[in-house]
């Protein structure tokens, strides 16, 4: 098991240089000078110049990079061109938001998502997995900031249960998180509750038909021991490989979402630091996302050894 998960953590290794190669290739090629964003539309050819040598930009393009990666696996991503504050503060201000709503919105599409996906497998082609069908393909047909707004004005405006946008950290105490972060969550999880109950729903009924599943009917095991204790653990695989790429997604950052009821999270950072030009903040949330979906899908693999048996270390 050891030797499992430490040829999978090596793996990434090789993944995170070439993302990191790419993302500082992809921003050093691209039009536009950092200098003359920080010294504006009045500065001369010497102030530029000045600049491009405090930044470093005039400096051969491997030593660039090999400074930069230095600076990166020390934990430090630089300084903002716009704020001149650490893009490391930057993004811890602004990661706990994202994690707080990415994490209630898995929860709450896995609570509700996996016992749906099970009963419409197991009541195949009848009116339950007709409506479990039908919800999947209206989760992925209507855009989410249409349900966001449909949420808003139901809980916020008319019934003004929560309100209507805004964020409160837990230190503030359970009862502000949650009525502010329960409806950016509902309206992430109608998407992934579609996606994840989708994919059980197929999951189960490639299970439900093997020769164990009869058997362990025939020997009179209960119903719902037949469906989770042995359909659902053998069709976990590609469930947890849809839940881990949904959650990676959710910490990278839900723009739309975090626009709509106004969420300092990480996607709002990046969308900003994109129309500002901000190259050490967008450096930084691209290896932030890249590496996020690396661990997930690290622990994804590692995970596959606990409910697939065929997997050997």
């Amino acid at each position: 098991m050891l030797g499992y998960i430490l040829r999978r953590v090596l793996a990434t290794i090789p993944v995170m240089i070439i993302v990191a190669i790419f993302v500082f290739l992809l921003l050093r090629l691209t039009p536009g000078d950092p200098a003359a964003i920080l010294a504006g539309d009045a500065a001369t050819p010497a102030q530029l110049e000045r600049i491009r040598d405090r930044l470093g930009l005039n400096d051969p393009l491997y030593v660039q990079f090999l400074t930069w990666a230095g600076q990166t696996l020390r934990g430090d991503f630089g300084t903002s061109l716009i704020s001149n504050t650490p893009v490391s503060g930057m993004i811890a201000s602004r990661l706990g938001p994202t994690i707080n709503i990415a994490m209630m919105t898995i929860v709450i599409s896995v609570l509700l998502a996996v016992p749906m996906g099970v009963i419409a497998a197991w009541r195949h082609r009848s009116w339950v997995d007709f409506l479990v069908m039908s919800f999947s393909v209206l989760g992925f047909s209507v855009p989410v900031f249409v349900i966001g707004y449909i949420l808003i004005h139901i809980f916020a405006i008319d019934l003004r249960w929560l309100p209507v946008q805004g964020y409160k950290p837990l230190s503030d105490g359970l009862g502000p998180f949650l009525a502010r972060a329960i409806l950016p969550s509902l309206t992430l999880a109608t998407i992934y509750v579609a996606l994840i109950a989708r994919m059980t729903r197929a999951s189960m009924l490639e299970v439900l038909g093997e020769d164990y599943i009869r058997t362990a009917r025939a020997k009179g095991v209960r119903e719902n021991v037949v469906l989770f204790r042995h359909a659902l653990r053998n069709a976990a695989v590609p469930i947890l490989t849809i839940i881990g790429t949904g959650f990676a997604l959710l910490i990278s950052g839900v723009v739309v979402t975090e626009s709509v009821f106004n969420i300092p999270g990480i996607g709002r950072l990046t969308v900003d630091a994109i129309l500002a030009r901000d190259y050490p903040v967008i450096q930084a949330m691209i290896l932030l996302t890249a590496g996020i979906y690396v661990f997930v899908n690290l622990l994804v693999d590692i995970s596959y050894s606990i409910f697939d048996p065929r997997i050997r270390y």
